[in-house]
């Protein structure tokens, strides 16, 4: 696959996407959006691929919007400016519904729509001199399209302040109110990330795959009849499906499952 705002190397079984534009702090555009789109939907469907990082070079992670592309925005008529929230948002979902696990390394500073990438992503590892803001109300906008996600990663309560407020904070407070898992010196943070790839692709590709959808699906149910029918049929189905009868078996032989075998 050909980028123009993205790089995308894939070592093994692991896939890098990296924000490509440092000169304007990786912001994004529809270009951006677009190609993140593809390249997730591209490497979901990939066999060869077990694991995906979510990185960025240069000195900011993200810084949200590209401002050309806000000042397009300016002169779109109501159905244009849906039509375009639309694409980010379609983008989003694609990384957050992704059937691989998604680390977000973050090296550098993370703002607005920045932060939606980041929070679409089911690991996200921070260096320790990393700062975030939602700075949409700033600009009398709000933090709409990412707010899904934001939410979930960060809770209701911190989004409250941080959607509110604008403020920056640091990446110990994203850790502290549960946006950030890990946070880490910087010299330290591709050690850190290669080691949670290392435990991804360790697992078996199905379960990591069915247990990332199982958490989205299970998360806020009420635990009923209709739940406890839902997860033994989960269950059920993978105790009997082929890497789930070869964990089990591999276990009792004292050897290596399949999966790691290739």
């Amino acid at each position: 696959m050909e980028f123009e705002t993205l790089k995308l190397v894939i070592e093994g079984n692991v896939a890098t996407v990296t924000l490509n534009r440092p000169d304007v702090r990786n912001a994004f555009n529809e270009t951006t959006i677009a190609e993140l789109a593809r390249a997730f939907e591209g490497l979901g469907r990939s066999d060869m691929v077990r694991a995906i990082v979510l990185a960025a070079n240069g000195a900011a992670f993200c810084a949200g919007a590209d401002l050309n592309w806000m000042k397009k925005m300016a002169g779109y008529t109501h159905a244009e400016n849906q039509a375009d929230a639309l694409q980010l948002a379609q983008m989003l979902r694609t990384i957050y519904l992704c059937p691989k696990p998604v680390v977000a390394k973050i090296q550098g500073d993370c703002y607005a729509g920045g932060m939606g990438l980041v929070a679409a992503c089911d690991i996200i590892l921070v260096a320790e001199d990393v700062h975030f803001c939602l700075s949409e109300v700033r600009l009398g906008l709000i933090p709409a399209t990412i707010s899904p996600y934001v939410i979930k990663a960060m809770g209701e309560n911190a989004a409250r302040r941080y959607f509110l407020t604008a403020e920056r904070f640091s990446a110990q407070e994203a850790l502290r109110i549960g946006f950030a898992h890990e946070v880490v010196e910087a010299s330290a943070l591709d050690a850190k990330t290669a080691e949670v790839l290392k435990a991804l692709t360790g697992n078996s590709p199905h379960a990591v795959a069915q247990a990332k959808t199982l958490v989205r699906e299970i998360a806020g149910q009420p635990v009923d009849d209709a739940l406890l029918a839902d997860t033994a049929e989960r269950i059920a189905q993978i105790r009997a499906s082929e890497q789930g009868r070869e964990g089990v078996q591999s276990f009792l032989d004292k050897r290596k499952p399949g999966w790691l075998m290739g």
